[in-house]
């Protein structure tokens, strides 16, 4: 059974007291998505913003227990992830900095890009972006229809559509995936402006996970200058989706944590609302009790084996986000079973859980995604049948 160190548990204790702070805000932001604007000088959004930056790109990183804390670390960012997902999901995503993108800058970018892309979150709350699916295409880069060609010796030309892109409607900046040439090693990636010419994103409606704004985004003719295109300095199989696959693996305990931390809200609620149980409800509740406890293990361990770069790290991150995405949808369903037929109406919050869970699933991955990348360990052997 994994424990956590002092370190990650100081930054536990102090994500859940921030997760208080947006408990409050959390039927406002779902009914008003740019309510984000109002809270910016919340704790844990100012946290957010910074979160991810490297140390030698942020000199006033969060100090909790005299220890500071700059998010770049797997364990921290799922132990945080479940913490603020409790006290509101939508929040979480809805809060400026590099989230994705800053993973992706992180494994491709240079020296230089680095420093651009960094000084920007750092000058002020900024919203970025991170464009891969596209419409009737989603995220199988093999299909992907984007494209950027040369246009001089300095710059390049985006042209295509990307959908379902969280916060680009409100962001500064972002990272668009493109096709230059046919094969697999044809994608790559760029780092995007939405002030440029021919940038458009408008946002979609949802029923769940407002705070996200997801939106549909169209690259006319969009330039960019040939400096901000990653890795260019890398090898050509390090670039485009080999770097995009090795981001994910890094992002998807994090998005099982915050799947997590959706269940785990639904089955509070119930322990804090719910006076009397049945002994078939106390029973259920209690089980739930239990597959939030194995799961939270197997997302803490799917986060130690990307940090320590193991083979099994990206398998053991779908096997995690694929059942974090089931039980956020079975908890939420069970804690609203044990409110009667009006639940829905008579505990807004609840409701909201319950729409926000159906989100988890397409967070990353679908579900029959993550299986089949979980087979594909299994057949390789870097996943024990046991």
């Amino acid at each position: 059974m994994i424990e956590l160190d002092d370190r990650t548990l100081a930054i536990r204790r102090q994500a859940r007291a921030w997760a208080q702070e947006l408990k409050p805000l959390a039927l406002e932001l779902d009914q008003d998505p740019d309510a984000i604007h109002r809270h910016l000088d919340v704790a844990i959004v100012s946290y957010l913003t910074r979160m991810t930056v490297p140390p030698e790109f942020n000199p006033d990183p969060v100090v909790v227990d005299g220890r500071p804390f700059y998010g770049t670390g797997t364990l921290e960012r799922v132990v945080f992830a479940e913490e603020v997902a409790v006290g509101d999901a939508g929040m979480l995503l809805a809060a400026p900095g590099p989230v994705m993108s800053g993973v992706l800058v992180d494994a491709m970018g240079d020296e230089q890009q680095k420093k651009w892309f960094y000084s920007r979150i750092m000058e002020k709350p900024t919203w970025t972006f991170f464009a891969l699916t596209e419409p009737d295409r989603g995220s199988d880069a093999g299909a992907m229809n984007t494209t950027l060609t040369p246009d001089g010796d300095d710059h390049f030309v985006l042209r295509g559509a990307k959908r379902y892109i969280g916060n680009a409607a409100r962001a500064d900046l972002g990272i668009v995936f493109a096709r230059t040439r046919p094969g697999p090693l044809g994608v790559t990636a760029v780092l995007t402006e939405t002030s440029a010419a021919g940038f458009t994103a408008e946002p979609l409606e949802t029923i769940g996970l407002r705070g996200l704004r997801i939106t549909a985004v169209t690259l006319d003719d969009v330039r960019v200058p040939a400096g901000q295109v990653l890795g260019r300095h890398l090898r050509a199989t390090q670039r485009g989706m080999w770097s995009a696959v090795q981001g994910l693996n890094r992002l998807r305990p994090g998005v099982a944590a915050f799947g997590l931390g959706i269940a785990r809200a639904a089955y509070e609620y119930v322990l804090d609302n719910r006076r009397t149980l049945t002994t078939a409800e106390r029973h259920r509740l209690d089980r739930l009790g239990l597959r939030l406890t194995e799961l939270r293990q197997l997302i803490w361990r799917s986060a130690i084996a990307v940090d320590d770069n193991e083979p099994a790290a990206g398998y053991l991150a779908s096997a995690a986000k694929a059942r974090a995405s089931r039980l956020a949808e079975e908890a939420t369903l069970e804690a609203l079973g044990c409110f009667g037929p009006g639940a829905r109406l008579d505990h807004p919050l609840l409701d909201k859980l319950a729409r926000d869970a159906r989100g988890v699933e397409f967070m990353e991955g679908t579900g029959n995604i993550q299986k089949l990348n979980v087979f594909t360990g299994l057949v390789q052997g870097h996943l024990r049948r046991d």
